[in-house]
């Protein structure tokens, strides 16, 4: 199944995790370049004090870097999730936004490290936003690289009887 951002984006919408916990994504960019996520506020997903729940904040950013990443490079390297923080900087008392954008400069630096077969460790940065803009929390997101190996063609020796 070919997973273009249309798809990737309805997927999303429907995946439990986000789907119950009134996370959306609002936009993926047709050339994977660009995501926007919304966690909109409900009776069900705030906490004791009446604002965003953190864990759901988190959420919201948990695989977008990963993911842009992975469809950019393309099938011959491996991306993964390795660390993650958020620094919550103050209340989300309603619908809160995310957004998450790679440029060229960025793909031809991992492109780069990679070349060789290292691998390759980069710390994304990102804010969840309200409605007006207020910063609610600051998210780093760790993705690792690293470019596969090349793959190895079958043997085209063949022994001959003699």
């Amino acid at each position: 199944m070919k997973f273009t951002p249309k798809r990737m984006r309805w997927i999303l919408n429907l995946w439990p995790p986000f789907f119950f916990n009134a996370i959306r994504v609002l936009h993926i960019g047709e050339d994977w370049r660009s995501a926007r996520v919304v966690l909109k506020k409900r009776w069900y997903n705030r906490n004791y004090v009446n604002t965003q729940f953190g864990g759901n904040l988190f959420a919201m950013n948990d695989p977008f870097w990963m993911l842009l990443v992975m469809h950019l490079l393309g099938r011959d390297y491996i991306v993964w999730d390795k660390a993650g923080s958020i620094e919550f900087v103050s209340p989300g008392r309603g619908d809160v936004f995310a957004e998450f954008s790679i440029d060229d400069a960025l793909l031809e630096t991992i492109r780069d490290a990679t070349a060789n077969g290292e691998k390759y460790l980069h710390w994304f940065e990102n804010t969840v936003n309200d409605k007006a803009g207020a910063v609610i929390a600051k998210v780093r997101k760790q993705v690792y690289v690293r470019r596969k190996p090349p793959k190895q063609g079958p043997t085209s020796a063949k022994r001959t009887a003699g």
